[in-house]
C-alpha cells in the first residue's frame, strides 16, 4: 500500500484545487441537492435531473448515521453495506448465534429481528438560514461572542422550525461557514434486519484486498423500516435495474460523504500532517494492539473485538494513506501555490481586499491548536467504551436540560433529545471486560503522554493504576441494567447527584475539565475558524457563486461520473469483475483466509451464472461515509451499492482526479442471482424485481 501513496501525490499535483468554475473536472463535486451543477451534467453527459428526479431520489435514500443506504421497495426494504451493518450484526450476535460470520436470512417478515439501536433518517426539506443567522450577529463583537450569538440563533431557528414541521431539524453549516442551513428529517426507530451475508463473502480478501481493485466482495445488507408495528409502505425507492451498469455509462451516486477538507487552509492541513493525524494513527494503533491481544483469550473474546478490530483496520489503512501524502512536500507546494493565487487575487480586487487578512487570522490560531488541540485529541475517548459514552451521557444531558434550549450543546437541544434518549437507553449487549481493557488503555495512555497534573487523568485514576481504576469502575457499575439508566434520566440532575454508582461518580468528576476543555475550544479556536472560514468562503462566492461545491459534512450530496476502468503500469484495469473472478481468486489462494468462500458460495459455483459482473468502478467522487450509497442511473434506477474507493481514491479527501482515482461498487446484477441461487431468498429477490424496470 505504501508504496503507492506517493504517487497519489504526483497525481494531485496536476490536479489541485479549483478557483474558478471552468477548473472543475468534469465528474468533480459532492453537490448538495438544492445546488446540482446542473450545466455541468447536461454538457458532459446530455442529462439534466428535473426537480422531480431529485425529489424522488431524496426521498428514496437513508442516513444510517455514519453511513448510506435506500429504500428499494414499496414496503420499507433499505439496503446498505454490509461493513454498515456489522455494527447492528454484532449487537444481535452472541456466542450462539453470530450472524457477522454466519449471516442471517429471514424468509419471512416474521422473522426479520429488530435492531437493538439503529435509527434511519430521511432527508425532507433543506432551508437557508444564512441570513437569519447573519442579522442575528454583531460583526463588531470579538469572535467569541460572535460564536456565542451564531449558535444562539442556529438554536432558536431549528426549536421553531422543528415544532412548525415535525421534523428532525439539523443545522448544516456549508462553505466553512459560509452558510447555514437546517436540514428536516423524518426519523425510524422500528428498523429489523432481514438479511446480510456471511462476511467472509462480504469482506472477500480481508484485509489484505482492502481498498484494492479488482474486487469480488459482495458487501450487502437489507433492513426493514417499521411504522406502527407494519412494514412503512412509501413511493419513494429507487427501482431495480435488472439489466445493472454498462461501460461508459453514466452513474450517479447519492449518499452522505462523511468529511472532505478541500478548502482548509495550508495551515490547517499542516495541522492534520503533524499533529492530528499522526496521533490518530498511533491511539488507534494502540487499540488494535489490545484488540488482537484480547482476541487471543479465547473464540468468544475474538468474536467480541471481530467488528472493532475490522473497522480500525480498515480506518488506519486510510489514516496512514492520508498523512504520506500529507508529507509530500510537491503536494503541499501545489495547495500553497493555489491558496497564494486565491489569496493575491481577493486582495486585488477593492470588493473584496477587506477579507484577505482572513487567511492570517485563521494562522494565528495553529500554535495554539498544536498544543491544546493534542491534549484535546488525547482526552477524548468516545467509542472507546460504551458504558463510559453511556455515563457521560446521562451526566451531560441531565445537566444540559436544565439550561434554556439555546444555551445548551448542540447534542442535547430539543431536536436531538429523542436520538440521544434511544441511544443511552439500548438494550444492546455490553462486553465489559473488552471495555475495561480498552478503557483502561486509555488512562494509561493519559498517564503516558499529558502532565501529572492533567486534570483528566488526576479525576479519572484518583491515584490508582490505569488497570485498578478502570476495573473499579466496571466492578461496581448498575449501568449495564438498562432500568438503572432510564431511572437516572427520569430522575434528572438531582437523581444524578445523588447516585453512587462509580461510572456515574466518575462521569460527575470528568464533567468540569471535560466543560472546560470545550469552551476554551470553541473559545478560541472554533470562533475564530468559523468567522473567518465565512469571509473567505464569501470572497470565494464573490469570484465563483455557487459553482463551486462546498466540502463534504455527512449530509447527503450527489456526484456523477462513468462506469469506467483505468490504465495503471502497462495495462488496463477493466471497469468490472465477475463471478469467474472470484472463484479463481479463491482458488489461486488455495480457498486459504482471507479467501475461504463459505459453504453456500462454493456449493452454488455450478448453479450460478459465473459470466454475471460482481463488482464495477466509475469516477464518481466519494469519500468515507458513502458507503452504503446507491449507484442510480439516469432513469433513477438502482445500478449498484458503493462499498468502497480504490487506494488512489485516498487523495478525493484534499482534491479531485479521476486518472486512477475510483469509486467501487457491487452490481445490482451480483445481488439479484446470489439471493436466488445462494442464500434461498426468492421473496426478497421477488420483492426487488416487482418494481424492477
Amino acid at each position: 500500500m505504501h508504496r503507492l501513496i506517493p504517487r497519489l501525490a504526483t497525481i494531485a499535483f496536476a490536479l489541485l484545487f479549483v478557483l474558478t468554475p471552468a477548473a472543475l473536472r468534469a465528474d468533480e463535486g459532492m453537490w448538495t441537492f438544492d445546488h446540482p451543477p446542473l450545466e455541468a451534467m447536461q454538457n458532459a453527459y446530455g442529462f439534466t435531473p428535473s426537480i422531480e428526479w431529485r425529489m424522488h431520489v431524496m426521498h428514496s435514500c437513508v442516513n444510517f448515521g455514519g453511513g448510506s443506504g435506500a429504500f428499494v421497495s414499496a414496503d420499507g426494504l433499505v439496503l446498505t453495506n454490509h461493513h454498515v451493518a456489522l455494527n447492528q450484526l454484532q449487537k444481535m450476535s452472541s456466542a450462539e448465534h453470530d450472524y457477522q460470520h454466519d449471516g442471517f436470512f429471514a424468509h419471512t417478515h416474521a422473522e426479520e429481528m429488530p435492531c437493538p439501536d439503529l435509527e434511519l433518517k430521511v432527508l425532507q426539506s433543506l432551508s437557508d438560514i444564512t441570513a437569519d443567522v447573519q442579522a442575528a450577529i454583531d460583526p463588531k463583537a470579538p469572535p467569541v461572542q460572535q460564536n456565542v450569538q451564531r449558535k444562539a440563533a442556529i438554536a432558536k431557528l431549528q426549536a421553531a422550525a422543528s415544532k412548525r414541521t415535525g421534523l428532525k431539524m439539523e443545522p448544516v453549516t456549508l462553505y466553512q461557514g459560509g452558510e447555514e442551513w437546517l436540514y428536516g428529517y423524518r426519523t425510524y426507530k422500528d428498523v429489523r434486519l432481514v438479511c446480510a451475508p456471511e462476511e467472509r463473502e462480504a469482506f472477500f480478501g480481508g484485509d489484505l484486498d482492502n481498498f484494492s481493485y479488482p474486487r469480488h466482495d459482495l458487501d450487502f445488507a437489507f433492513f426493514r423500516v417499521y411504522e406502527n408495528g407494519a412494514p412503512l409502505h412509501s413511493t419513494d425507492f429507487l427501482a431495480w435495474s435488472l439489466s445493472g451498469p454498462k461501460a461508459n455509462d453514466l452513474a450517479i451516486v447519492v449518499g452522505h460523504p462523511g468529511r472532505t477538507n478541500r478548502q482548509r487552509t495550508v495551515t490547517q492541513l499542516e495541522y492534520e500532517r503533524d499533529v492530528q493525524r499522526p496521533l490518530a494513527i498511533r491511539l488507534q494503533e494502540q487499540r488494535v494492539d489490545a484488540l488482537h491481544t484480547f482476541a487471543q483469550q479465547g473464540a468468544e473474546q475474538a468474536r467480541q473485538a471481530s467488528g472493532l478490530l475490522r473497522g480500525l483496520e480498515n480506518n488506519l489503512k486510510r489514516e496512514r494513506g492520508f498523512l504520506e501524502l500529507l508529507r509530500d512536500p510537491a503536494y503541499l507546494a501545489a495547495y500553497a501555490a493555489r491558496e497564494r493565487t486565491l489569496r493575491a487575487t481577493v486582495a486585488a480586487d477593492p470588493k473584496l481586499a477587506a477579507y484577505s487578512d482572513a487567511w492570517t487570522h485563521l494562522d494565528t490560531v495553529q500554535p495554539l491548536n498544536r498544543t491544546f488541540g493534542r491534549s484535546r485529541q488525547l482526552h477524548e475517548f468516545g467509542r472507546v467504551s460504551r458504558l463510559a459514552d453511556i455515563a457521560t451521557g446521562i451526566v451531560r444531558m441531565t445537566a444540559e436540560m436544565a439550561k434554556p434550549n439555546e444555551q445548551r450543546f448542540r447534542e442535547y437541544q430539543d431536536s436531538n433529545l429523542n436520538t440521544q434518549r434511544f441511544q443511552l437507553l439500548s438494550p444492546a449487549p455490553i462486553h465489559a471486560d473488552l471495555e475495561e481493557m480498552l478503557l483502561a488503555q486509555r488512562f494509561q495512555t493519559w498517564v503516558d503522554s499529558l502532565h501529572a497534573d492533567d486534570d483528566f487523568a488526576k479525576v479519572s485514576l484518583s491515584g490508582a493504576d490505569a488497570k485498578s481504576a478502570a476495573h473499579a469502575l466496571f466492578a461496581g457499575t448498575a449501568l449495564m441494567d438498562v432500568s438503572a439508566r432510564k431511572a437516572l434520566l427520569d430522575g434528572g440532575a438531582a437523581a444524578v447527584a445523588a447516585s453512587k454508582d462509580p461510572m456515574i461518580v466518575w462521569a460527575r468528576a470528568i464533567d468540569a475539565p471535560y466543560r472546560a476543555e470545550r469552551k476554551r475550544f470553541e473559545d478560541e479556536i472554533e470562533s475564530v475558524e468559523t468567522l473567518e472560514g465565512a469571509r473567505i468562503a464569501r470572497a470565494r462566492f464573490a469570484l465563483s457563486g455557487h459553482d463551486l461545491y462546498p466540502d463534504a459534512t455527512g449530509t447527503l450530496r450527489l456526484s456523477y461520473g462513468r462506469n469506467a476502468g483505468y490504465a495503471q503500469l502497462n495495462s488496463t484495469v477493466p471497469w468490472h469483475t465477475t463471478f469467474y473472478g472470484l472463484f479463481n481468486r479463491a482458488n489461486g489462494f488455495d480457498f486459504q483466509s482471507p479467501y475461504d468462500l463459505p459453504k453456500r458460495m462454493r456449493a452454488a459455483e455450478k448453479s450460478i451464472d459465473l459470466s454475471t459482473s460482481l463488482d464495477f468502478v466509475n469516477t464518481c467522487d466519494i469519500i468515507g461515509g458513502n458507503s452504503g450509497s446507491p449507484v442510480i442511473d439516469r432513469d433513477g434506477r438502482y445500478v449498484g451499492l458503493v462499498f468502497d474507493g480504490n487506494i488512489q481514491s485516498f487523495l478525493w479527501t484534499f482534491g479531485y482526479s479521476d486518472a486512477q482515482a475510483r469509486c467501487v461498487n457491487v452490481d445490482s446484477r451480483a445481488i439479484l442471482m446470489v439471493l436466488r441461487k445462494v442464500y434461498d431468498m426468492q421473496s426478497l429477490a421477488d420483492e426487488l424485481t416487482a418494481a424492477a424496470k
